[in-house]
């Protein structure tokens, strides 16, 4: 089938301007970064949180090793995951004031619902290199995020050097060759900033030639 003619999934005509075509737009138009201290109760519910996981496993997954996993952080756990960051703070910089610490401290209790994603690059077919393994993650966290903005909620991805730590990784038993790549976060917008202006094809599109 060639490019531009009509695909179908699922049964959905995804013919150019087909009304399926337009609501996947107007999704991916709506998914706006909402930062954790931005996002407040409700979070998804048991199983809202559950549509918008499997959405992740429609990513692309050459051979399917599903090389990428999240971990859900309760908020009975979460005094755990404050202690790594501060203890991750001093090691970066032992004369950190102790108002930095609690921030750090702090960024573990923000959104309802937080989950942490990491890639395996080691699990399965040993010929699927990382950087392959890290784009299926990527497409999975986007599925995840299209789909939270879908039910309604708001959602951030998050980083930082904490996510290198000895801490971290034994926090959440990551073995070896496992990477944590970031935190999601989720749950209902509190505020948001407006929505900032997004490049255009002309921008990142080129042609070989």
């Amino acid at each position: 089938m060639s490019h531009g003619s009509m695909e179908e999934a699922g049964g959905l005509s995804l013919a150019p301007g087909s009304e399926a075509a337009t609501l996947a737009a107007q999704l991916m138009q709506a998914r706006q970064t909402i930062l954790p201290k931005r996002l407040g109760a409700p979070g998804p519910d048991a199983q809202q949180l559950q549509a918008i996981v499997a959405a992740a496993a429609h990513a692309p997954d050459h051979g399917q090793i599903l090389p990428w996993r999240f971990v859900q952080v309760p908020q009975a756990q979460r005094v755990r995951l404050a202690d790594v960051f501060a203890a991750a703070l001093r090691e970066r910089d032992a004369a950190a004031l102790p108002e930095q610490v609690e921030q750090a401290r702090e960024k573990a209790y923000r959104s309802p619902v937080l989950l942490l994603l990491v890639v395996d690059g080691q699990r399965g077919d040993a010929t699927v290199d990382l950087n392959e393994r890290i784009l299926s993650a990527g497409c999975a966290v986007q599925n995840l995020l299209l789909m939270a903005t879908a039910l309604g909620f708001g959602s951030a991805l998050t980083s930082g050097k904490a996510l290198k730590s000895d801490g971290l990784r034994a926090l959440f038993g990551l073995q070896d060759g496992e990477h944590a790549l970031c935190f999601v976060s989720l749950g209902s917008v509190l505020s948001r900033k407006s929505a900032r202006t997004r490049p255009v094809p002309a921008d990142y599109l080129t042609s070989l030639g």
